[in-house]
């Protein structure tokens, strides 16, 4: 059993450098894994327009282009393994399509692993009146949307990827997990450990908490972000993980951002609720006797994690369809600037009423006029010389925003002076979709594991 594991990683959302991957292999040539979240809560809403249109669609394509740029240093001697949620809606489908990629490597022959069954949304729909299925935030039932229900998945643990890489999977590609179970199973699978070993799948999960975000542990987000060295070639973050669950949290050499007590701690309070009963499907983590040590220039140990019996629940995200949306902008320039946008959102608003349109949700915002986020700065005059108008609606009626979107160009003539930034085109009405969070039980849930063998030039083998 190894002394110590490196886990590193380089995507904390579908969006982030593509680069990445391949850069922090270069920088760390001996990584043991690699993570990649890509999923936000929002993600899966995506994943589902993309499948409507394509079957085969569902899933993190952005992925695949990390495979490409991490084959040639595979070819090199790299042997880093990855796991990574960028399968969303269609896990089995992006893992296809990651085969195809490295069917072509003669140098090796390659095992993905395939986790899915994360997908609850018929289980949901069978029961809709259930206490569980309710909105956590509003504690509306199900019944309310559930002709509109989109996706609904549960988080799952780090059970079947731990099963996955304890078959040989090079790379795991999961639908979705919790974000902190992409590390925890890499340290379950190296070291042995028990699934009652509670602390030291307290420490795992926080370290996968720390890092899940990449680069905003490195100084991204920070209070000082302004003081950090070298932003541009900002490092993603590497956790090096000893068998008793204590890590250090570093960055490679030579790169920019920062790791210290005060990042560690900034990216520690992100998103946990309760520091004293973080909810994980693999343990229920306390942060409170947490102890962070500076042992060198951006290396932090931690340690001191404690952790209990997980949840008998899953955590589901669901998705429904919500009516639809527009926003657009136009930059005002000059004196009295404030109140001109303002008025000019007013006027765009009256003019959907005249044409016999009653919007169900409006804002306008002044930004750049202490506006960004309404009601909480106290109003005022403005002495700006400019803003930018934000005017967005939201209705069930896709005319009803159509026509706001045409009142916007009308303006160029009929508004004030200063007004600017209609390059940018009519606005688009886009469907919208909601956020659904809702408990499940475990036992409702089946995680289901595929390994996909991958020789060179040959068919890929796939056993359940």
């Amino acid at each position: 059993m190894p002394r110590k594991l490196t886990i590193g990683n380089a995507q904390a959302f579908w969006g982030d450098s593509p680069g990445a991957a391949a850069r922090l292999v270069q920088q760390w040539p001996d990584l043991d894994f690699i993570t990649l979240d890509y999923l936000a809560e929002v993600s899966m809403s995506i994943l589902a327009i993309q499948r409507e249109k394509d079957p085969q669609g569902g899933y993190a394509k952005d992925f695949l282009d990390v495979v490409k740029s991490l084959i040639p240093l595979w070819k090199q001697g790299a042997k880093v393994r990855i796991v990574t949620n960028a399968g969303g809606l269609n896990p089995l489908a992006c893992a296809h399509a990651c085969a195809e990629l490295l069917k072509h490597d003669p140098y090796r022959q390659w095992k993905i692993g395939v986790v899915y069954g994360d997908d609850v949304s018929q289980a949901l729909l069978q029961d809709p009146l259930l206490e569980d299925y309710s909105n956590l935030e509003t504690h509306e039932p199900l019944m309310n949307i559930k002709d509109q229900l989109v996706t609904a998945n549960a988080y799952l643990g780090a059970h079947p990827i731990v099963q996955a890489l304890e078959e040989g999977a090079d790379i795991v590609i999961t639908g979705r997990v919790a974000d902190p179970s992409l590390t925890v199973a890499p340290c379950v699978a190296t070291f042995g450990w028990s699934w009652q070993d509670y602390d030291k799948i307290a420490g795992a999960t926080i370290a996968g908490h720390l890092i899940e975000c990449g680069t905003q542990v490195t100084g991204g987000v920070s209070t000082n972000w302004l003081g950090i060295p070298d932003p541009a070639n900002i490092g993603f973050p590497v956790v090096e993980i000893c068998a008793d669950g204590t890590f250090t949290l570093t960055k490679p050499e030579g790169t920019g951002g920062i790791v210290s007590e005060q990042t560690v701690k900034e990216q520690l309070l992100y998103e946990i609720g309760d520091p004293d009963n973080y909810l994980s499907p693999d343990a229920t983590v306390s942060f409170l006797s947490l102890e962070l040590t500076p042992v060198a220039p951006n290396h932090v140990k931690v340690e001191g994690a404690k952790g209990r019996p997980p949840p008998e629940k899953y955590k589901v995200s669901a998705t429904y369809r919500d009516g639809y949306k527009v926003e657009g902008f136009l930059s005002v320039f000059g004196r009295d600037a404030a109140l001109k946008a303002h008025r000019c959102g007013e006027v765009i608003i009256e003019k959907v009423r005249l044409a016999g349109y009653s919007l169900a949700k409006t804002s306008i915002e002044c930004l750049g006029a202490l506006d960004i986020v309404p009601g909480v700065f106290k109003q005022g005059p403005s002495v700006s010389l400019e803003c930018v108008l934000r005017i967005a609606a939201a209705d069930p009626d896709r005319k009803a925003l159509e026509c706001l979107a045409k009142e916007i160009a009308p303006l160029i003539t009929s508004g004030p002076q200063g007004v600017t930034g209609y390059t940018s085109g009519r606005p688009s009405v886009r469907e919208v979709c909601g956020y659904w969070p809702c408990l499940i039980e475990t036992d409702k849930v089946n995680p289901h594991v595929k390994l996909i063998e991958v020789n060179h030039g040959a068919a890929c083998k796939t056993h359940s």
